[in-house]
C-alpha cells in the first residue's frame, strides 16, 4: 500500500525553492517516494576547482605544514580554507562600503 504524497509546488525562483526544502516545516518524504529513487553518476561534471601554482617562502610554507600538522588537516586545505575566509572578509567588507557610501 503506497502513501499518497503531496503535488511538489511550483516555485518562481531557485531561492523560493531552496528555502521550501530547507524548511523544518516541511518533509520531502512527504512529496517524494525516496524507495524509488536510484544512485546516479556524472562522469562528465568538470570539477569546480582549478589547479593553480604558487611560490611561497620556504619558512612560511613550514610554518603552515606545522600548524596544519597540529590540527591533523592537510596543508593544502589549510591554505584553501584561510584563502576562503579571507575572500568572505573581503566580500563582507566591500559590501558594506557599498552600501554606505550611497
Amino acid at each position: 500500500m503506497s502513501k499518497q504524497l503531496k503535488p511538489i509546488p511550483k516555485f518562481s525562483s531557485e531561492a523560493e525553492e531552496r528555502a521550501f526544502w530547507e524548511s523544518q516545516k516541511n518533509d520531502s518524504t512527504e512529496y517524494v517516494d525516496w524507495s524509488k529513487a536510484k544512485l546516479v553518476t556524472f562522469p562528465k561534471l568538470r570539477p569546480s576547482t582549478e589547479t593553480i601554482s604558487l611560490r611561497m617562502p620556504e619558512d612560511v610554507l613550514n610554518t603552515i605544514r606545522n600548524h596544519a600538522r597540529k590540527l591533523d588537516v592537510p596543508y593544502q586545505s589549510l591554505i584553501k580554507l584561510w584563502c576562503a575566509e579571507k575572500v568572505s572578509e573581503l566580500v563582507k567588507s566591500s559590501s558594506t562600503v557599498h552600501r554606505g557610501s550611497k
